[in-house]
Parts: C-alpha cells; structure tokens; sequence
C-alpha cells in the first residue's frame, strides 16, 4: 500500500509499506493492504510506526492530525510531526522536565516530550 506522512511544515515520508501503526483518540490502529477504509483524529501526542517494503522502519512523533485509510492508500497528515532519528532526546528531556502540569498547555507540552522520547527510544 502507498504511505504518505506529511506535516504542515513538510512531507516526512512517501512510499510503499506493509503496515502502519497509529494511535488516534478512539484507540491504536494497526492498517495493512486492504484495510477498511476510515478517518480518524490522532492522538494529540503519539508515535506513528511505518514498515516499509524494503524492510526499513520509519517511527515517527506526531502531534496532533488524521489518518485516512483507503484500500491501498494511508494518508497520515499532522500538525507536527519529527522522524525519530531528527529528534533531540537532551532537549525532548528538557521539556519533560521543564513542563508545568498544573496547566492544559503544560500538561500538552508534557505529552508531546514523552512522545518525542518514545519515538526516539523505538526508533
């Protein structure tokens, strides 16, 4: 199936995969050639794994977007989104520290760092 990951900012990765792992609001999705088509909200802070055709793992941190899902189609698009390998841990780390959890934004800045750090450990 063709996978199309993009933010708002770029496309992060174009190409055929096997599988995609995503976490939307309603639970995680596993999506393989075939699958029923669907739309749904990501999660606001969470880890999208692709498994490309050529054996390469693609996991990346998105905040916030859709995934669209058609038969042969996946359309993953973000409002950010950082491949694990382009992500910084030291500051990822920072921000978690750094994060006021007393506050929505905070506690919003603090899911998009463990987010990071996820991406980043699984990548």
């Amino acid at each position: 199936m063709t996978v199309e990951l993009v933010s708002v900012e770029r496309r992060l990765w174009s190409g055929d995969a096997h599988f995609v792992l995503a976490r939307t609001t309603v639970g995680e999705v596993g999506v393989l050639p075939g699958h029923q088509p669907m739309l749904a909200q990501l999660e606001e802070a969470g880890v999208v794994r692709v498994d490309a055709t050529d054996g390469a793992k693609h996991t990346i941190a998105v905040h916030g977007g859709f995934l669209s899902v058609s038969a042969e189609r996946v359309s993953i698009l973000a409002e950010f989104a950082e491949q694990s390998t382009e992500i910084d841990v030291d500051r990822a780390r920072r921000a978690l520290d750094a994060a006021d959890v007393s506050s929505d934004e905070g506690k919003a800045a603090r899911a998009r760092a463990e987010a990071r750090l996820r991406a980043a450990e699984a990548g």
